[in-house]
């Protein structure tokens, strides 16, 4: 079912944990102001449904759902989480194809390594560690299709900002609201 409208924006960022994609959707929105919608995967997997990810969760379909609703109420989407293409992958590509708008999908590419680095650093560090993040890890889990561009782990947070607010059109990536 066709969803949003030609001058709506949908946005994927995928990566692993600590690859810094709450990081970036929070700067997409602080840059762009009012009118752009952010999908976490954490948010409604973890603290909606308290769900485990599975393949076939429910989550799955929330994602799909939340991001039409708000692209169909004129929103620009950031669908932003780890979403290993295993188990989102049908569900984004479905989603990308429906959009009537452009949309833009990128994979952070960020080591293992840096990304315990990373996570010791984030407030929840103490709730799991190197071994969970081992567990979860999936290099370069890119989506089929070579939909997504990959972004490497030496990209600064206000660079990949900018790049990806220009490449969706989505004004000028200094502007602050």
């Amino acid at each position: 079912m066709l969803t949003g409208s030609p001058t709506t924006r949908l946005i994927l960022l995928r990566g692993n944990s600590a690859s810094g994609k709450s990081s970036i959707a929070a700067g997409l929105r602080a840059r762009h102001g009012r009118g752009l919608a952010l999908v976490g995967q954490d948010a409604l997997r973890r603290d909606v449904l308290r769900e485990r990810d599975v393949a076939g969760g429910a989550n799955i379909g929330l994602i799909d759902t939340v991001a039409r609703y708000a692209l169909d109420h004129g929103y620009h989407v950031v669908v932003e989480g780890i979403l290993h293409a295993a188990h989102y992958g049908p569900m984004l590509d479905v989603l990308r194809e429906d959009h009537r708008g452009r949309t833009h999908a990128y994979y952070l590419d960020v080591p293992f390594d840096e990304t315990v680095r990373r996570h010791a650093t984030k407030p929840q560090a103490a709730e799991y560690g190197e071994a969970e993040l081992r567990g979860w890890y999936r290099p370069l889990d890119l989506l089929p299709g070579g939909t997504e561009s990959v972004i490497p782990a030496a990209s600064g947070l206000d660079e990949t900002v900018d790049r990806i607010l220009r490449d969706a059109g989505l004004g000028d990536p200094r502007r602050t609201d």
